[in-house]
């Protein structure tokens, strides 16, 4: 009995599986009776056959066929009916379906015989090939263009090799370039082409190894023909693999590139001496002229080079005679110019191509006076940029022809390279002070750390800042943070600045109050030697050093006001003069100024330029106290507390309750930053696992009183003078007030200026 019942309960569930299968198939699935009525359809097949829910029930087989095929469909399932047998999707037939409003598409079917109830039945499963009959007519017409392609590159040669390097396939591009037939050079080792020398170095095996390791080889040598001569080759195998990654075999397209071998190599030589001899442009310009006359003979060339910081070409024109007067420069736009019209589209321009009224008559006028006739104008394309362009003029009609053109980019590109290192040796030395001056205000820089996780906190507060910054962060727009000291506006501006466009350049701040205000000027802009006494050298200045990136001037409010019309300049026309210079230095910064001064006040009290305070305050962020984000508190001790345990080498887990609602209790006059500096002591004092916080340190919370901000005020004055005191007067330094507060010196004067301490009540 117990037996039974078990087999019943298994019973049951089968039929449930089946009927669910039979439900969510995601194929069309239908139960098919000898007379070829639908006894039974899942609702992918009336979705399929865009049947209504339950109308596909009794109707017969031969509807869901097309008409063209019912005759013979009848037939074939008299034939299944005496030969019932599991037939398998994919059996390569081309069979269609026929939708309820006649339309048709192509499917494939599996059939199943099945006996239920005594009865013989079919269990049918369709499957819509529509999606994959497209992608195989696509995938035939690709391999169809692929192959006239590759038989119509005359000038490639394109052939396939087998994983031992055979010869597979051969192309008329082949057979022109090396010489051999396809019936001559299918099934021969492909080393055949490479010089003997080469063969006996093993260079055919090392290549094919390199491409079978690294997926892809390219690289130019000298490679024979079928005749025995050579030629000189630009050559690249890619190693091919099947769908499971088992290597098939490579193939192989290769150029001529002989003609402009020999030109690269006259040329080369021309420059080589060149650059070897002196990098006098003079010089450069003088071997290119004589190296083009070699490859290219002509009455007149020019090369212009192009300024970005004044988007123009600087043209220089070319004597062939070495001991011709140097022209010097001239300039030329970009518009309207058929030396500009080259330049932008990176393609060379034949005299006989431009169309009337295409340029401007005084484009033509250095042509004309020179009795020219016929030229071209060749992009100077070192691959990466282009760097200018190159004219080559004649006195003959149709001197140079576009047939030419591949010789001629070439040896523009050859003397692209040339004067695009010269331009880069001669940089050097205007960089070498540069990356030393950056490369000491970094070491200073990673002396302290900065994140954008510093940023601590959930506060309402702190999330509408937050939110401003993601808002003004992706612009170039000029952002002033405003809040009180210690409150983290250095940290919002370095979070602006990771947000940026121009995160990968470099962050450079100065601190405005930190800096005496004889040497503010140079920091700013830089000196030349000799500018004043003590400048026994050349400096770069913040602005000049934080070129295409950020600058950061903290205590904006504290700039003397002799010195921010020039700041005021150097925003508004992007450009500054080192202090003793005369050369105008092009600087494009994004700038980002932060105060805890009342400047709109200062303003209307003359102490700070109204010009400069609206370019300033273009997008003002505010940053709240953290006596107005207590609910702060408890996550910045966290943090705290576990980074400076961390550096330490500390294990600290617990922070007791009593001291964490004093730190909450506390109105942290110095904001984040004191709280941070009183964690630090803490951590110091803490032996074990539990912080230890020297809680007397912290006055005890008082209630609001209506002059609380004045008793803050003064609580504050009277803190400060006792430290002045106990430092008997000294500020900074070891022992001195700032090191007792825990402030940065800069910091501290700011404060004894802000709450009027004069230096008698304290020295």
């Amino acid at each position: 009995m117990r037996g039974t019942i078990g087999e019943n309960h298994l019973l049951t569930h089968a039929r449930e599986l089946f009927e669910k299968f039979f439900e969510f198939s995601p194929d069309a699935v239908l139960v098919v009776a000898q007379d070829g009525r639908i006894l039974k359809a899942n609702p992918q097949a009336e979705r399929l056959f865009g049947f209504p829910p339950g109308q596909m029930t009794d109707a017969t087989i031969e509807s869901l066929v097309p008409e063209r095929f019912r005759g013979a469909h009848s037939r074939h399932r008299e034939q299944y009916q005496a030969n019932p047998h599991l037939r398998p999707m994919g059996a390569n037939l081309e069979l269609f379906g026929r939708k309820m409003d006649g339309s048709e598409f192509p499917v494939d079917i599996m059939l199943s015989p099945v006996r239920v109830g005594g009865e013989d039945m079919v269990l049918a499963a369709v499957r819509d090939t529509t999606t994959r009959k497209k992608m195989q007519e696509q995938l035939r017409r690709s391999e169809e263009q692929f192959r006239l392609l590759v038989e119509g590159a005359q000038d490639y040669a394109i052939f396939m090799l087998d994983p031992e390097g055979k010869v597979a396939t051969w192309n008329p591009g082949a057979e022109r370039i090396k010489g051999y037939r396809a019936e001559e050079i299918v099934g021969q080792h492909f080393s055949r082409f490479y010089l003997q020398e080469d063969v006996e170095r093993g260079k055919p095996e090392r290549i094919l190894e390199i491409a079978r390791r690294q997926g892809r080889y390219e690289a130019e040598g000298w490679r024979l023909r079928k005749d025995g001569s050579r030629f000189w080759a630009n050559v690249i195998i890619t190693a091919l693999h099947d769908k499971g990654g088992k290597p098939i075999g490579f193939s192989k397209v290769t150029r001529d590139f002989t003609d402009r071998k020999k030109a690269e190599e006259a040329l080369v030589l021309q420059l080589s001496r060149a650059m070897l001899s002196d990098l006098d442009i003079r010089k450069m310009l003088g071997a290119i002229a004589a190296g083009i006359q070699q490859i290219a003979p002509n009455d007149y060339a020019a090369i212009a080079l192009y300024d970005d910081e004044i988007d123009r070409l600087r043209v220089h024109e070319l004597s062939p005679h070495p001991s011709s007067k140097y022209q010097g420069e001239t300039l030329l736009p970009i518009e309207e110019t058929p030396s500009g019209e080259a330049f932008r589209q990176r393609r060379p321009l034949f005299w006989k191509d431009i169309r009337p009224g295409e340029f401007t008559d005084e484009s033509f006028a250095r042509y004309t006076k020179a009795n020219l006739k016929s030229g071209c104008w060749l992009p100077l394309d070192t691959h990466d940029h282009v760097i200018g362009t190159l004219f080559i003029g004649s006195r003959r009609e149709s001197a140079f022809d576009p047939k030419d053109a591949e010789m001629l980019v070439q040896i523009a590109h050859q003397i692209a390279l040339a004067i695009d290192n010269v331009q880069a040796i001669r940089q050097i030395e205007d960089l070498t002070t540069k990356l030393r001056e950056e490369k000491h205000y970094l070491e200073e820089e990673l002396r302290t750390e900065y994140s954008f996780e510093e940023i601590v906190g959930e506060s309402q507060g702190l999330k509408r800042v937050l939110k401003q910054v993601e808002i003004v962060a992706p612009t170039d727009a000029t952002a002033l943070v405003l809040g009180a000291t210690g409150t983290g506006k250095e940290l919002i501006a370095r979070a602006i600045h990771s947000l940026s466009p121009r995160r990968e350049r470099t962050f450079v701040k100065l601190n405005c109050s930190a800096i005496p205000l004889g040497l503010l000027e140079s920091e700013l802009f830089g000196h030349e030697k000799g500018a004043f006494t003590g400048a026994v050298m050349q400096r770069i200045g913040r602005l000049e050093l934080a070129h295409m990136g950020t600058l950061f001037l903290d205590e904006i409010g504290d700039l003397p006001l002799e010195l921010q019309p020039k700041l005021l300049r150097a925003l508004q026309e992007r450009e500054i003069e080192r202090l003793g210079g005369r050369k105008t230095i092009p600087v494009n910064v994004r700038l980002i100024a932060a105060t805890n001064r009342d400047l709109a006040k200062m303003v209307k009290e003359g102490q700070f330029r109204s010009d400069l305070y609206y370019r300033l305050k273009v997008f003002p962020i505010s940053i709240p106290s953290l006596q107005e984000r207590p609910e702060d508190i408890p996550l910045l001790v966290n943090y705290f507390v576990a980074k400076h345990a961390r550096r330490m080498n500390k294990q600290i887990s617990t922070i007791p309750a009593d001291v964490m609602k004093a730190l909450a209790r506390w109105h942290w006059p110095g904001n984040v930053r004191e709280l941070e500096n009183f964690l630090e002591r803490a951590v110091i004092l803490t032996h074990g696992t539990t912080l230890r916080a020297p809680l007397g340190e912290l006055e005890a919370a008082e209630e609001p009183k209506e002059n609380a901000v004045y008793d803050l005020r003064s609580n504050e004055r009277e803190h400060i003078l006792r430290a002045l005191r106990d430092a008997k007067g000294n500020i900074g330094g070891r022992g001195g007030a700032a090191e007792k507060l825990g402030l940065k010196r800069t910091t501290l004067n700011s404060k004894i200026k802000k709450l009027g301490i004069e230096k008698h009540e304290y020295a």
